[in-house]
């Protein structure tokens, strides 16, 4: 049963009153410190009734909240606890508490990357050992994608307080296709994860163009203050990623991208679109035909050529000439290994 802040704050007054033995605590004396406190902690100046604090004795009494408090009622006018050591804050976790807290650290521990996350890590180390006693190892239900392994998540920290501290980026970066390290100073606006990989997005020196850079391809990095920093007061990533699929983002025009999709495949791409602008065009008993609208990018053409056969481009004709090419390369790897077992294959001799 969900329990609002303002019954929330009643039961600990009312438990903190209860476990106070060094007075004898009527019902208008209930009443008056509970008042006092919902004036203290929510600004509320009305007065609480007698009804509002008896119903509130009775749910902590029940079992509805897991309290089942031993409150009685001495001379048939004082009320405590039957129990001087009872507390509603010493009630046992129950096993569905266990496991939405076994659920709320396996999100928690997504941020342990960030040092900025360092005194929220060692309450998610509370929260896990404390969990893992109450419930002797109990198996996750929960399992994110993750790879901890993946290069660059060590400039994470860096990045991202030079981004909330406003300063310059002094950067070392190497691409896939330099042969040597680039070093330049870059203003970073935000940080982007896309399929469990990390960018950092901003401008480069005094160039305009807005930069993505892969955490992966950073060699070096370190926050500045040599240089001032060029900070973002427009540019909302929300908007910024709005007409594509991935991180790749340029100046071109969304493209209006017809796809056929399988009966087979048709299910997933249905339940997951594609993206936000996604629209059913046409279903027959073969599949099924969607539109998105979106630039051309690399990712885009991951996301198509990854369903395989089961995904087909109808149109614009240049995404569709360039998807059936990396097919055919494809295809040709395949055949080329195929030759080369057939050149090893043992000859068999004929009697």
């Amino acid at each position: 049963m969900p329990v609002n802040r303002n019954a929330l704050i009643r039961y600990k007054t009312i438990d903190a009153c209860l476990r106070n033995r060094y007075k004898r605590w009527t019902l208008d004396m209930l009443i008056d410190t509970v008042s006092d406190a919902l004036y203290e902690y929510e600004g509320i100046d009305k007065g609480i009734s007698r009804r509002t604090i008896q119903a509130d004795i009775q749910m902590m009494r029940s079992d509805k909240l897991g309290y089942n408090a031993p409150i009685v009622v001495v001379e048939r006018k004082y009320y405590t606890y039957e129990d001087p050591n009872y507390s509603i804050t010493n009630i046992p976790l129950s096993d569905q508490d266990l496991h939405r807290m076994n659920e709320a650290v396996e999100v928690l521990k997504q941020f342990k990357g960030f040092s900025h996350f360092n005194k929220l890590n060692e309450v998610v180390q509370k929260l896990e050992d404390h969990v893992y006693a109450a419930s002797h190892k109990q198996r996750p239900v929960i399992d994110f994608e993750k790879n901890e392994d993946l290069k660059g998540l060590e400039h994470l920290d860096t990045i991202y307080h030079a981004i909330t501290q406003k300063m310059t980026l002094d950067i070392s970066y190497q691409s896939f296709k330099a042969k040597a390290a680039n070093r330049f100073f870059f203003h970073a606006w935000w940080l982007k994860e896309f399929k469990n990989r990390w960018f950092v997005v901003g401008v480069r020196g005094n160039k305009q163009d807005i930069t993505t850079l892969a955490l992966d391809r950073i060699v070096e990095v370190k926050a500045t203050e040599e240089v001032p920093c060029r900070e973002n007061n427009s540019l909302h990533p929300e908007d910024y990623y709005k007409e594509v699929i991935g991180v790749t983002v340029s100046q071109t025009r969304p493209a209006n991208v017809r796809i056929w999709i399988s009966k087979q495949h048709a299910p997933y791409v249905e339940t997951k679109p594609l993206h936000s602008s996604q629209e059913l065009i046409e279903r027959t008993e073969e599949g099924i035909v969607v539109q998105i609208k979106v630039q051309l990018n690399f990712e885009l053409e991951k996301e198509i050529m990854g369903f395989g056969e089961g995904m087909k481009v109808l149109a614009p004709e240049r995404l569709r000439k360039r998807i059936k090419y990396k097919m055919l390369m494809a295809a040709q790897l395949y055949e080329e290994v195929e030759e080369e077992q057939k050149e090893a294959a043992p000859e068999v001799q004929e009697d």
